[in-house]
């Protein structure tokens, strides 16, 4: 606590922590499949287009979710539509645990795919609207690295539960969602809404209240000010969105979350167990033991990845990543085709992994949620995140049917790669020619950039 300026940092990282509890979810409930595939494939005995369906299943429900809460959280709120995600959350862990047959299993991880959709959303949203200017790339950057941390520990819990050789390890598997679900909506009550909202929503003493605990009396009341003023230029309906300067903003978020989602990267992490036994591993466990080990290395560059933030550009840490992510997959590519022992194999899938964990992944989810005027960020996000979703969805069902064509022509999955090598370096000519700077601008200072142009543009 600063006694003199009235901060209260404590107060800050404990609202920012809880919220990111909504990243962990997201991170650990789509990640829980990768494991479990392999046990799953036995028990039902599903086709290489099925399996892309039960892989995609949650990342299908995704879109749903920022869908109902570009309505949900405008009217209740960010906290209480965190709390539906939760809900949402536990009904799946639920569901999938019990199922007994593949399409049941499926629907249950679509209703966990609407509770990531929401969570994915809103959190960071909550984060960014709360977060003072200078901090927030680093806090928002906490969602990110919750992220990791629950797409890591669920990737743990597949491996320790997949080493007795039960074959229906994997109800336990999704059973294990609910212990971290009950310590989200318990410590959702513990915050406050976000200030931003609680100024569009006419509750002007709360906002002040939380951005006094925030930032202090005087830069309360400073931020306060501009919340207002930015507030009475916007209108915040959809028919905002088509003004051509908030227009472009929206085009670009889209094109950033939908590149995020194509470029490879994810599909390597996710179907990491499946593409080490292509690549020689026979044993289950072994191969989602060598996923733990990529995990932890996701965790490692998301530490890092926090350092590079605070110190560059979001435009020069987009652009060097994409060309790390093009490298990556030229290597994935090689070690394929040269069948490389499982050891070069793990090397070359650190490298994409490590680019894009380090700059793509945190970054299209910190930039969507700065570049954004106030009053329709909420529904610009939304729109973002359900085209990352729809891309997210597209490209997991049809990896496995590429991955094995490739392999039957081919004798190996490595062309694939090949594909995401030229996705990604159209991605970096895009973030170079288009993305504006977003790093150390005030929410306030990106919306009047928007209108800015709009008023430019009307001037000629």
């Amino acid at each position: 606590m600063n006694s003199e300026k009235g901060i209260s940092t404590t107060y800050l990282y404990l609202v920012v922590l809880v919220a990111a509890v909504g990243g962990f979810l997201f991170g650990y409930d789509l990640s829980l499949i990768s494991g479990a595939i392999i046990f799953l494939k036995s028990e039902f005995a599903f086709s290489p287009g099925m399996e892309g369906v039960v892989m995609g299943s949650a990342i299908l429900g995704c879109p749903f979710g920022p869908l109902m809460g570009v309505w949900i959280a405008d009217s209740i709120g960010r906290r209480r539509t965190l709390l539906l995600a939760g809900i949402l959350f536990m009904a799946s862990s639920i569901g999938c645990a019990l199922a007994h047959h593949i399409w049941v299993f499926s629907g249950w991880r679509f209703v966990g795919g609407m509770g990531v959709g929401l969570a994915s959303t809103v959190s960071p949203m909550f984060i960014a609207e709360i977060a003072p200017a200078h901090l927030r790339g680093r806090l928002v950057m906490v969602f990110q690295l919750a992220v990791g941390i629950g797409l890591s520990m669920s990737v743990f819990v597949d491996w320790i539960l997949s080493r007795g050789g039960d074959p229906e390890c994997w109800r336990w598997m999704f059973a294990t969602m609910g212990a971290p679900v009950l310590v989200f909506m318990l410590g959702l009550y513990c915050v406050p809404e976000s200030p931003r909202w609680l100024a569009a929503m006419g509750r002007v003493k709360e906002a002040l209240g939380v951005l006094t605990r925030i930032n202090g009396t005087t830069e309360a009341d400073k931020v306060l000010n501009e919340i207002q003023d930015e507030l009475k230029e916007e209108s915040g309906g959809f028919s905002e969105l088509r003004l051509p300067g908030v227009r472009l903003a929206l085009i670009i978020g889209i094109a950033l979350m939908v590149y995020s989602q194509i470029d490879g990267c994810n599909m390597i992490i996710l179907y990491s167990p499946t593409l080490l036994q292509a690549a020689g591993i026979k044993s289950a466990s072994s191969a989602i033991f060598n996923s733990v080990l990529l995990c932890v290395w996701i965790l490692i560059c998301t530490a890092i990845a926090f350092w590079l933030i605070r110190v560059f550009s979001r435009r020069g840490i987009l652009i060097g990543g994409g060309f790390g992510m093009v490298i990556g997959h030229i290597l994935m590519f090689l070690n394929f085709t040269r069948h490389l022992p499982i050891a070069i194999t793990l090397a070359a899938m650190c490298v994409p992994i490590a680019s894009y964990v380090l700059t793509l992944g945190p970054l299209s989810w910190i930039v969507i949620s700065e570049i954004y005027p106030n009053r329709v960020r909420g529904k610009a996000m939304c729109i973002a995140t359900c085209s990352m979703f729809a891309a997210s969805f597209i490209t997991t069902l049809l990896f496995p049917v590429v991955r094995d064509w490739f392999k039957d022509q081919f004798g190996q999955p490595g062309g694939i790669f090949l594909i995401f090598a030229v996705i990604c370096a159209g991605g970096t000519v895009f973030v170079w020619k288009l993305l504006p700077e977003t790093k150390d601008k005030t929410l306030e200072e990106m919306g009047r950039f928007w209108l800015k142009l709009d008023d430019d543009r009307a001037a000629k």
